[in-house]
């Protein structure tokens, strides 16, 4: 009897990957550098890149339509180089830059009116790695060493910390209300935190065992992407939880708005798989990426931007 349920599992599985559909990209669009970061707001798609830069993009219209720019910073060998922009923010008119400073420190701006605002100096020493609005006063941002801050932009203090673990930080990220953060590290395990008074939740282990690079949550799911090669998808509600395996290190995952898509990097190549999430069929393949991808962001339940270490960011249509 398991000799027969192993087969028709594996011819199942076998069926579902055969029949994913491969799809190019409808257009791509060209950033300033090598693409970090990614959003959209307003028909807007903000794109953080490693040469000192910020794209802002009319996907209508599908033209660069603004630029800004951080101050170049100079090397440990005394050369001037790119700033690399680690992650970007849009909360109404502003903009929040979290970009590579002097000697390994970070620099946080916010740009408004035209104008960059720093709120947090390189010369302070923090080696942060992502940082986000929680709402027009307060920020989110995370250290290397997995230490998470609430920051008082008005007020220009900490109100809050905490340590979630031992674990170097990889990544993190608000729930669509913003009243949790759901953080990941190189254990593989997931903490979920109230985003104001940071105490625990929740926490989510056994299906990743390493690193996790990237995780996504909408709609009551979260996706990560793991260097074990498996992309995990857990209900926070429900308490269960599935992995989908790729054949090579898991870069970069999301989920669509409504969760019932969900797209990671899936192979060498690196093509992205789009599957469904409550039947977890493989539906399309998207192809034609070159470099190590770097985010996968759904505009919607259609369409879906595909980004990597380069310049190209590849748009796809799923039907």
């Amino acid at each position: 009897m398991r000799s027969i349920v192993f087969m028709f599992l594996t011819t199942f599985l076998s069926f579902s990957f055969l029949n994913a559909k491969d799809l190019t990209p409808i257009y791509s669009l060209i950033a300033s550098g090598g693409v970090t970061d990614l959003l959209i707001k307003d028909k807007k798609l903000y794109v953080s890149t490693t040469a000192s830069a910020i794209d802002i993009f009319d996907i209508t219209t599908k033209e660069k339509i603004d630029k800004i720019t951080v101050a170049k910073i100079t090397d440990f060998t005394g050369d001037v180089i790119d700033s690399k922009v680690y992650s970007i923010d849009v909360l109404d008119e502003n903009i929040l830059i979290l970009s590579q400073g002097k000697k390994g420190g970070r620099n946080i701006d916010i740009y408004k009116d035209k104008k960059l605002e720093r709120i947090i100096w390189d010369k302070d020493r923090l080696f942060i790695a992502r940082a986000k609005f929680l709402d027009e006063n307060h920020i989110i941002y995370a250290l290397l060493s997995n230490q998470i801050y609430l920051y008082d932009i008005k007020n220009k203090k900490i109100l809050n910390e905490t340590q979630i673990s031992q674990s170097r930080f990889s990544n993190f990220s608000l729930t669509q209300d913003k009243s949790k953060i759901i953080v990941a590290d190189e254990s593989g395990n997931l903490t979920m935190i109230d985003s104001k008074t940071f105490n625990v939740i929740k926490t989510f282990k056994g299906q990743n065992l390493d690193n996790v690079f990237q995780v996504d949550t909408k709609n009551d799911l979260i996706i990560t992407a793991g260097q074990d090669r498996r992309a995990v998808v857990y209900n926070i509600n429900q308490n269960n939880s599935y992995y989908k395996e790729g054949s090579f290190l898991i870069y970069s995952a999301g989920l669509s708005p409504s969760g019932n898509l969900g797209a990671f990097s899936s192979d060498e190549e690196n093509n992205v798989t789009v599957f469904d999430t409550n039947t977890k069929k493989d539906l399309y393949k998207l192809t034609q990426n070159k470099s190590t991808l770097s985010n996968i962001l759904f505009l919607n339940e259609n369409e879906i931007f595909v980004t990597s270490d380069d310049k190209k960011i590849n748009y796809y249509k799923l039907n």
